[in-house]
């Protein structure tokens, strides 16, 4: 749910220009349960601020704030209260609809979780914003048509683990994808590469990394490979992911920590008509990655090369295909 940004809007354009002294000028707006927002902008500068009150959370003086294009997050004491207030601010590089966007996102996520204590809206709070931080790294143009098979596959796989029983925080944990993880999923001590293709003439898998097939560095070690075929009888992007949502139900904390990864993952809400194209799966295959298995790893390539990126034709990889719940049990989950 997004919060209507009618009331920062309007609070932002009567603080704009008002001073030329040094400091905090705010306008209070709403709440969202013990969490007090206020429609701010500090001068110099005059940028636009969101001012986040959270009375009795504290935050370690080592956490390090999330940084991202087009916004800055800091530790204030506008009133000079010794209390934790947050500062979201758009920096001057900074669109200024896509901030007001993200306010509006930010504040909506804190309303559905208005109930809780001052130390859960805090730590919703980081974590939305640290999922706007990698939005806004991937660039904010939505996903490009291989990132969105891309993404369907993994979102797949995701919803293959909740149907076999391993449970929803667990599973949405274990997406480190979004995150930049060296695979998709990391699940117990082992991982699953997952990839998706549209393609009928082979499976074309590209691999980014020497590390990304290592089994030396996570044990065991699978890829699973998701076959898309684009048909009108399929479900597009935001369906696979309302899909996974009513998977999600009933998760606590699971939902949250699914649409941060999304955001992360570089998929908004607000962009889904970006999405028209219907794919249907055709099916997965997952192989375990080991001896005999076609990869380049760092023991595998000539000594000075540190870096390779390349493509497998995963249809012509013997191996044998194992079913989900003999890998999540390899991997010590069911």
């Amino acid at each position: 749910m997004v919060r209507p940004t009618d009331e920062f809007v309007l609070a932002w354009e009567s603080l704009a220009g008002k001073s030329t002294e040094d400091g905090w000028r705010s306008i209070p707006v709403a709440s969202s349960g013990s969490c007090y927002l206020m429609a701010a902008r500090r001068f110099p500068g005059n940028g636009e601020s969101l001012l986040a009150h959270f009375p009795s959370a504290k935050i370690p003086v080592a956490e390090k704030l999330p940084e991202g294009r087009g916004f800055a997050i800091e530790r204030v004491d506008p009133h000079a209260d010794g209390e934790t207030w947050l500062a979201l601010t758009r920096s001057d590089s900074g669109n200024v609809e896509l901030f007001v966007a993200m306010v509006g996102d930010v504040v909506g996520v804190l309303d559905v979780e208005a109930d809780s204590d001052d130390e859960r809206l805090l730590t919703i709070f980081l974590g939305r914003v640290r999922a706007w931080q990698e939005f806004m790294r991937r660039g904010v143009q939505g996903l490009e048509p291989e990132a969105e098979i891309g993404l369907i596959g993994e979102l797949s796989f995701l919803a293959c683990m909740v149907e076999a029983g391993i449970p929803a925080l667990l599973a949405v944990e274990s997406w480190v994808g979004p995150l930049d993880g060296i695979q998709d999923f990391e699940v117990g001590t082992g991982a699953v590469e997952v990839k998706a293709t549209v393609s009928t003439g082979g499976f074309p898998a590209k691999i980014g990394s020497l590390e990304q097939l290592d089994d030396s560095i996570r044990q065991p070690l699978f890829i699973a490979g998701v076959k898309l075929s684009q048909t009108e009888s399929g479900q597009n992007l935001p369906e696979f992911v309302a899909r996974i949502r009513q998977l999600l139900i009933g998760g606590t904390g699971a939902e949250q920590l699914f649409s941060n990864r999304l955001l992360a993952a570089g998929y908004f809400n607000a962009l889904v008509d970006r999405y028209p194209r219907r794919f249907s799966v055709e099916g997965m295959r997952i192989i375990a990655v080991g001896e005999g298995f076609p990869r380049l790893t760092h023991a595998s390539v000539p000594m000075g090369i540190r870096r390779a990126k390349y493509e497998i034709d995963f249809d012509r990889v013997l191996g044998e295909s194992l079913g989900p719940e003999i890998v999540f049990k390899k991997l010590g989950v069911l």
